[in-house]
């Protein structure tokens, strides 16, 4: 008989073929993985090209910014975002952000949060802070149909709009899931999609001095920090925060002014 039976060994022959059988399936399986996960840019690598191209290529040439613009590839910045709000605890953030002069990047979340707190989104815009998308039922983009993915974001863009006078150009996708399909619906719909390179994992602990260490921790030129307005030990650790990275000699800007005078550009994947 030529049917195997667990108990005959495999001769060398039928062990290589099956290495290469494994192999052959693992190696699909990456390039599954690859086609369909975007490739991202770090918003430094952004701001450097925009500087390279307006200067015609000169080393060391540097584009004039806008008036009161920070030019982050002189200054060492940091872009200071809160996803899921707003919440409860962001008009107290507001005043804090306002105080030390810090602006910040939210990522808004529609179903129980702009629709409950819409005078906080009015707010946010007012007062100088970027208004960004982060999807109306918060669903992992990637396991949703196109028309799922094209109905998150254009709810929440359409509200935004309603509420400030203009459509966020910035979302983030819940989980930091994206691929393929999310990327050509963001593109379609001016969205540039922004991840991050410091997270305090805030979601799973109210430890306000942990989320500062784990922040602190992480922190680094040209990042995105993300944090979370709607939990109950992050924006009592947001004070720390900042103190100790001025103190540190870091610049707090907007995700857009991290990358300026760059512009992002829609359906790209941003990650430090």
């Amino acid at each position: 008989m030529n049917t195997l039976t667990h108990a005959e060994p495999l001769t060398h022959r039928q062990h290589r073929t099956r290495r290469t059988t494994v192999a052959a399936l693992a190696l699909a399986a990456l390039t599954a993985l690859t086609s369909c996960t975007p490739d991202t840019v770090a918003p430094a690598d952004e701001r450097a090209r925009a500087h390279e191209e307006v200067g015609d290529g000169k080393p060391g040439a540097r584009v004039k910014l806008a008036k009161g613009g920070v030019d982050c590839a002189v200054a060492k910045c940091i872009a200071l975002t809160f996803d899921g709000g707003p919440g409860r605890d962001t008009p107290g953030l507001l005043d804090l952000l306002k105080r030390e002069e810090v602006p910040a990047t939210f990522f808004l979340l529609g179903k129980k949060h702009i629709e409950k707190h819409p005078e906080t989104v009015r707010r946010i815009a007012q007062e100088g802070h970027e208004v960004a998308n982060h999807t109306w039922n918060h669903p992992r983009l990637t396991e949703i149909e196109p028309d799922g993915i094209r109905e998150e974001l254009t709810r929440t863009q359409k509200e935004l709009a309603r509420l400030t006078g203009s459509e966020p150009t910035l979302m983030r996708p819940p989980q930091g899931r994206t691929d393929d399909t999310v990327s050509g619906i963001s593109k379609e719909l001016g969205l540039s999609q922004v991840l991050w390179s410091t997270t305090a994992k805030d979601y799973a602990t109210d430890d306000s001095e942990l989320i500062t260490e784990r922040t602190l921790d992480q922190a680094g030129r040209d990042g995105v920090i993300l944090l979370h307005d709607i939990y109950k030990g992050t924006v009592p650790a947001v004070p720390g925060i900042i103190h100790a990275l001025k103190k540190d000699g870091y610049t707090f800007v907007t995700v857009p002014q991290l990358m300026a005078p760059a512009k992002p550009v829609p359906g790209t994947v941003y990650r430090p």
